[in-house]
């Protein structure tokens, strides 16, 4: 009961600050937000991880690269290769002006070599053989020398670091062509104000130092066995003392009196172009009975002649001289493509595997389980070497290496599968679906499959760095072979730049990246989705 002073408390309130409570009001409150679904809230928790959206974009960028790089390439396509031009770093000629991508490669001469480098500019320029100078030489177009890094001695000989332009530097060839292809370049030579066909270098003289190399227009000693006197004038060397001269050594001629060169700049190089009897040059020979004309072609104009443009590869090319960029971009593709089957495959047999094994347990698990380890007791790279060498020559490489993944691939995914199925098949939910009536069908794919999918998906986009890892080491080891498939990977790739990798480092770096990127990427995304699809944390605020 309320006592005397709690009622006078109450009875001394003014009545006007008293309200009548209608009892037929609504308050509750609409909600001004629209409900958040399954998967939007999973897109919410992804985005808040900056390591997986950061990953995320690296893989699209990724597969964009491998799906645009040959649609906008409308120079090569995936069958364009140029034997003179293999193995050379990347070249770009808007971005050669500020020193990248400018092809540049180091090489060490010593002092006969360094003039060779010069001499290939400096032939360049002489397209009538009327004589040309260093400066001319240097100033040139054609000139491959791009700096001078460094010098140093060793012995007597001096030797020096030059950065060269690979391109540049493949200078002249020896060609065979027929009359028609002949004239066809004349003709193009009028046009275009480029020259192609040079002087030929007469063969048969003793300064000719090979017949082999274009590049060496020069008089050279390369033939002959020859000595110096004290004043350094070539002499037989069955006449004097002195020392043999070095292959190569650029000699003068001149006024009847042979010595070596020692100073291009002030000396020049005397021509051993072949000549008439009126000592004009000659463009062509005809070699024994063939009608074909043996002519001296400058490569890097030739090959705008042949193919219309000036040779560019942003990544450079491969061995065989095919465009790096779209060999890369078709090993990522090929690379991806077998990756994503192989975990879609795995992630179907996986999933089904294991929510039978799981959900009904007991003799059905024992049997499912010891199907499982007699098939993974079985090393994948016999299983990978068997198919390649038998069932590859029916079906191909790609279908071979898939089924190859497949057959053990699965058993990771059911594992994981089945212990999620452990976990929540007993789950208060699920027996109150299971009082309700819901079938098992209903209850493993509708009830308990959902509360895996977290895992199921990590473990899903986890399979295909491996793949790719994996599908990589069987191509550096030479297991597998794509050379059938008409494509490559970038396992091929790393296999092909293995050997020659010190030299032309451009062929390993560029597709290793890609791998490591691509690893770490997945691993990162794998990460985020296993966060993103964890029903424990739908709602939570971080």
């Amino acid at each position: 009961m309320i006592d005397n002073k709690q009622f006078d408390a109450y009875s001394s309130i003014p009545a006007e600050k008293f309200t009548l409570v209608k009892s037929n009001v609504n308050h509750d409150v609409k909600f001004d937000t629209k409900p958040v679904g399954y998967f939007r809230d999973a897109l919410n928790r992804f985005a808040k991880n900056k390591a997986s959206v950061v990953a995320a974009a690296i893989i699209i960028l990724i597969v964009l690269f491998a799906v645009l790089a040959p649609l906008f390439n409308f120079r090569y396509d995936g069958s364009f290769s140029d034997g003179y031009y293999r193995s050379l770093g990347p070249r770009n000629l808007t971005l050669a002006k500020i020193g990248i991508a400018n092809a540049g490669v180091e090489r060490t001469v010593n002092p006969y070599g360094y003039i060779k480098m010069q001499a290939l500019g400096m032939g360049a320029e002489d397209p009538l053989g009327e004589g040309v100078t260093l400066a001319q030489g240097l100033a040139s177009k054609y000139n491959p020398i791009i700096s001078e890094k460094s010098t140093y001695k060793q012995g007597s000989t001096t030797y020096t670091v030059l950065e060269i332009e690979s391109y540049y530097e493949k200078g002249f060839y020896y060609f065979q062509l027929t009359d028609e292809e002949y004239n066809a370049i004349l003709e193009w030579e009028k046009q275009s104000g480029l020259k192609v066909i040079y002087p030929m270098v007469d063969f048969d003289n003793e300064y000719c130092a090979t017949s082999d190399d274009a590049n060496c227009w020069y008089k050279t000693s390369g033939k002959v066995d020859r000595m110096l006197d004290a004043d350094g004038n070539v002499v037989p060397y069955a006449n004097g003392g002195g020392r043999k001269l070095n292959t190569f050594a650029p000699l003068s001629t001149k006024g009847g009196k042979v010595a070596v060169i020692k100073d291009v700049a002030t000396q020049g190089l005397e021509d051993n172009y072949l000549r008439d009897a009126d000592g004009n040059v000659q463009y062509y020979v005809n070699k024994g009975s063939s009608a074909e004309k043996y002519v001296r072609v400058l490569y890097y104009n030739y090959y705008i002649y042949k193919n219309g443009f000036e040779p560019e590869y942003i990544f450079g090319t491969d061995l065989s001289g095919y465009d790096m960029a779209l060999r890369l971009a078709g090993g990522i593709k090929l690379s991806l493509l077998v990756a994503i089957c192989v975990s879609a495959i795995n992630l179907f047999i996986g999933t089904i595997y294991g929510a039978v094994e799981g959900y009904y347990g007991g003799a059905v698990d024992m049997v499912l389980e010891r199907v499982s380890d007699i098939l993974s007791g079985v090393p994948f790279i016999v299983i990978a070497t068997l198919f390649q060498m038998h069932f590859a020559r029916k079906v191909g490489s790609v279908p071979s290496l898939l089924l190859a993944f497949v057959i053990t691939g699965w058993i990771g995914t059911a594992s994981r599968v089945r212990t999620q199925f452990y976990r929540f098949k007993n789950q208060e939910y699920v027996l109150a679906a299971r009082t309700l009536g819901a079938g098992d069908g209903r209850i493993m794919f509708k009830h308990i499959f959902p509360n895996a999918l977290g895992t199921i998906i990590t473990s899903s986009v986890l399979v295909i760095p491996s793949v790719i890892f994996s599908e990589s080491m069987l191509s550096y080891l030479g297991i597998v072979s794509w050379q059938g498939a008409g494509g490559t990977s970038l396992g091929t790739l790393l296999s092909d730049a293995s050997t020659k990798w010190t030299y032309y480092p451009h062929l390993m770096i560029f597709p290793a990246v890609v791998i490591a990127l691509l690893m770490i990427s997945f691993n990162l995304f794998g990460n985020g989705l296993r966060d993103a699809f964890n029903p424990s944390l739908r709602g939570s605020e971080e």
